[in-house]
Order: structure tokens, then C-alpha cells, then sequence
């Protein structure tokens, strides 16, 4: 607890899906307002190197969230806007830290920065042994160029930066805009409508054989602040719960949960994405002592109490 006193921190991306629950954690460690910085992109666009400069001013710790972001349909749309923003961002921010005198760095990448064929579960020296998955690519590349930066940095500079690797991530407060939304938000958004409308019928994309791995995002925030606090070397880590699931089967999981009984139809003229995803999270554990604590269906659940109340 005594990491945090007396230290300015800057979270970008503060105001988004994962930052509002980093920052609940914050608070929870007895961080007050006055000492977090959260930066918005309407005032603060970090593709501006004076941006960079200016938000880091007198900062001690950098949790460095901010990042543009999407689902499959997203990324095949806009895959140079995902690559330029998210490189330029990041390597603009942790430089201008470096610059400022910031004593700790908490790069955080992405699952999508994996081999597309990684051997299950993903082990973090696995990293570099392939070519991302091609639709997530370019977003997934950006990301990655966070832990070159970083490992450099810590060589040539001494500075103290960590990458942390989190898995898909889902729950309350998500975005569930259907152009833009991740799996699991978009197909809660889809089969809560589909119950509310009478639908027959819901269409989802790929075949369903797919599988993914989701960490709640409460349990991705713990994990982040044990990091910043407990984490000072230069191997990524990753953030994950340590368990995979078909597509098909998520989806029968929620379809249960919102009480759809219509039939479902896939679109196999949609890519599936990653073949396979599921992390080894030992690292994590040894090196932090984090591990997840939400029970998959009860974290679906509590996402979907909270789209009903408070979602579009």
C-alpha cells in the first residue's frame, strides 16, 4: 500500500472501459483524485507529441491504457488508423516519460499481439515465434512494438517499464456499439434485442470453433495495479483467468443467461479470428501474485444486469 503515497499518477485511457475500474482500484488503495491525472482524448490527443509532454508533467507513474480499439468487423475496416494510432500513442508517451523523469511505466499490450497459431496455452516466450492473426494484425503489431520500446528503454536508459499482456477482456461498462464491440458485449447487445423485439432468429458471425479466453475486467484491473506495484523486470507478463472456451459454447451460455430461444444462424462467410486463445498465467502469479477471481458465468451475469440498466 505504501507504493502509492505521495505519487502523481497518470492513467491514460483513464475514461475508458478498463481505466474507470483501474481507477476504482486506485481509490481503493487510498490514491486521491488530486493525485491521478486522467487525460481525455477530446482534450488531449496523445498522437500530438506537445500532448505527450503536457500530460506528463510532474507524473511519477504512467499506467498506459489508451489505445483504439475494436472487434474483428473494426479492425478489417480501419486496420492503418489501428496501427498509426496505437504505435504513435504509445511510442510518444513512454519517450516524453522517459523525458519527464517518470519513475515506473506500465505498458499494457494486448492477447492479439500472439503468433496466430500459438501453441495453448500461450507461454510469453511464445511471443515472437509467429505472425499474428491477420484480421487483428496491424492493431496487435502496434502494441507490440510497446514491449521492444520498453525492453530497450530499460537497457539503454535504466528506465522502468513493464508490458503486461491481458487476454480479452469483458464486462459491465463495455462498449457494446455492434461496429465496434468485442465478442462477448456484442452478443449480449444482439440476443437482448432479439428477446426484447420477438426475434426468431439471431445470425452470428464465424462457425463457432473458435475459442477465446475472458478475464473480467475487475479482476484485469487487480491485476494491473499488483503489477505496478510488485513488478520491476523487462519479460511480459501475461493477464489472463487460465481457461478457454468455444464460441459455440459462448454463445449457448448466453443465450441461457438473456433467455433467448430463438435459433441461431453463422455467417461462415465471417472470419473466426485467432484459432485458439488461452493463457499460461503462471508468470503472473509467481512473480505478483495475481490471479483471477470471477467465475465466468457469474461475470456474464452481472455484464448483463448491467447492460439491461444502464447500456443503449
Amino acid at each position: 500500500m505504501t507504493f502509492w503515497n505521495n505519487k502523481k499518477i497518470l492513467v491514460t485511457g483513464g475514461a475508458g472501459f478498463l481505466g474507470s475500474f483501474l481507477l476504482d482500484r486506485l481509490k481503493e488503495r487510498g490514491v486521491d483524485a488530486e493525485n491521478m491525472k486522467i487525460p481525455r482524448s477530446r482534450d488531449t490527443d496523445l498522437r500530438h507529441w506537445e500532448s505527450c509532454v503536457e500530460v506528463v508533467k510532474g507524473i511519477d507513474v504512467v499506467i498506459h491504457l489508451a489505445a483504439r480499439v475494436g472487434g474483428i468487423g473494426f479492425n478489417r475496416k480501419y486496420p492503418a488508423t489501428l496501427f498509426y494510432d496505437n504505435a504513435i500513442m504509445s511510442i510518444q508517451v513512454m519517450e516524453a516519460s522517459r523525458l519527464a523523469g517518470v519513475q515506473k511505466f506500465v505498458a499494457v499490450g494486448t492477447v492479439c499481439a500472439y503468433p496466430k497459431f500459438t501453441p495453448v496455452p500461450f507461454k510469453e516466450e511464445d511471443l515472437w515465434n509467429g505472425y499474428p492473426e491477420e484480421t487483428n494484425a496491424p492493431y496487435g503489431l502496434a502494441r507490440k512494438m510497446l514491449l521492444v520500446q520498453s525492453q530497450a528503454y530499460r537497457q539503454q536508459y535504466g528506465f522502468n517499464s513493464i508490458f503486461l499482456l491481458p487476454v480479452n477482456l469483458y464486462g459491465p461498462r463495455d462498449n457494446f456499439a455492434l461496429e465496434s464491440s468485442h465478442v462477448i458485449p456484442a452478443l449480449i447487445r444482439k440476443f437482448i434485442e432479439a428477446v426484447q423485439n420477438n426475434k426468431k432468429e439471431v445470425e452470428v458471425w464465424g462457425t463457432g470453433e473458435a475459442s477465446r479466453e475472458f478475464l473480467y475486467v475487475e479482476d484485469a484491473a487487480e491485476g494491473i495495479i499488483l503489477a505496478t506495484e510488485r513488478y520491476n523486470k523487462s519479460e511480459p507478463v501475461n493477464l489472463g483467468a487460465g481457461f478457454e472456451i468455444k464460441i459455440k459454447d459462448l454463445v449457448e451460455l448466453i443465450t441461457e443467461l438473456t433467455g433467448f430461444h430463438g435459433a441461431i444462424s453463422w455467417d461462415t462467410t465471417k472470419p473466426d479470428g485467432q484459432p485458439r486463445r488461452c493463457l499460461d498465467v503462471s508468470r503472473a502469479k509467481k512473480e505478483f501474485g495475481f490471479e483471477a477471481k470471477t467465475d465466468f458465468r457469474e461475470g456474464l451475469k452481472k455484464t448483463i444486469e448491467w447492460y439491461k440498466t444502464a447500456g443503449d
